[in-house]
């Protein structure tokens, strides 16, 4: 008793309130918030947050990669042996499997030439690691390894091995947060590859099930269809796979069928991803000028157009002509 009234003494007596202290404070939460989501005025403070971060998240995830790291160098040497034999047969397949594509490749660029089309460009692309995934089962969130100091940016579309994953959703400095495609408030442009019927894939909170809530009952997809990206989005360049058809249910009496669809990438067990750079650069057109005429050659007097260049310019279209039937 002498103790707690000693306490209740020394206590001060300008010290605010404990409900007034809560008010204040959930207060100062709602006016940041409110600036944050209006101007984004706090971004960069998230940015340095997130940077001086970085380290403690190394500092976490470096027991995992030691152990790792152990475990790789103390594997048994027959194991060492059976892995560089399957290897070597997978890199054998692969280089037989080029082999076609650089044929086909060379075919297809002969025949773009051959209708002036412009040659598609490759997509340029850096893998990156994860570092540590959302706890939350409502927000599929990864953070990776590369930021903006390696030419990360907001939006940018990332892969694996066997389809797309997700997009970045914040770029920081050494570290960027990416959201799944399987997230519920994640939506995915994408195509039938059979027939380029187009549609939304959207996040379900199952990192097995997408859903295509927009497909009416009588569209032309079929379990097993592969859905590519569409490139209709902007953010993913197209062609990249998203997800096989898995379940079409189609009912009469509603106006959209229920489909569901399995992603391509394993999103609850990738390890390493790869960010894409699109490369949207265009050969400029030459602009083609009209040479100037000269001092010493007539000019036609209606048209004001140099009679001299061209009867010049008409003798080498006819060579150039000439030159190319002789090649083909």
């Amino acid at each position: 008793m002498a103790a707690a009234e000693s306490k209740k003494q020394h206590r001060s007596p300008y010290s605010p309130a404990l409900g007034l202290r809560l008010l204040l404070l959930a207060g100062l939460s709602i006016l940041i918030q409110y600036i944050d989501h209006r101007d984004n005025h706090l971004d960069a403070v998230r940015k340095a947050i997130g940077a001086t971060v970085y380290p403690l998240r190394v500092v976490v995830d470096a027991p995992v990669s030691a152990w790792r790291w152990l475990g790789d160098t103390t594997a048994s040497r027959n194991q060492l042996q059976l892995d560089n034999s399957r290897l070597n047969t997978e890199r054998l397949m692969t280089q037989a499997r080029l082999q076609r594509y650089s044929a086909l490749e060379a075919e297809n660029a002969r025949l773009r030439d051959m209708l002036e089309a412009r040659t598609r460009v490759r997509e340029r692309v850096r893998v990156a690691e994860i570092m540590s995934v959302s706890a939350n089962p409502f927000r599929h969130v990864l953070v990776v390894d590369k930021g903006t100091n390696a030419g990360v940016f907001d939006g940018q579309a990332i892969v694996d091995a066997n389809g797309v994953v997700g997009q970045v959703i914040e770029a920081g400095v050494a570290s960027s947060q990416c959201l799944l495609i399987s997230d519920p408030g994640h939506d995915l442009p994408v195509e039938v590859n059979r027939n380029g019927l187009r549609t939304i894939a959207r996040g379900t909170g199952n990192f097995d099930q997408l859903d295509l809530p927009f497909l009416p009952n009588n569209a032309d997809i079929e379990p097993g269809d592969l859905l590519v990206t569409s490139g209709l989005g902007g953010v993913f360049p197209s062609g990249y796979p998203v997800a096989v058809v898995d379940t079409v249910t189609r009912l009469p009496q509603e106006p959209f069928a229920l489909v569901t669809a399995r992603p391509s990438a394993a999103l609850n067990q990738v390890r390493e991803v790869m960010l894409i750079w699109a490369d949207e650069d265009e050969e400029p057109e030459i602009p083609i000028s009209e040479p100037e005429p000269e001092a010493n050659q007539p000019v036609d007097s209606e048209t004001g157009s140099d009679t001299g260049d061209l009867t010049d310019e008409s003798t080498p279209e006819t060579g150039d002509e000439t030159e190319g039937e002789t090649s083909e």
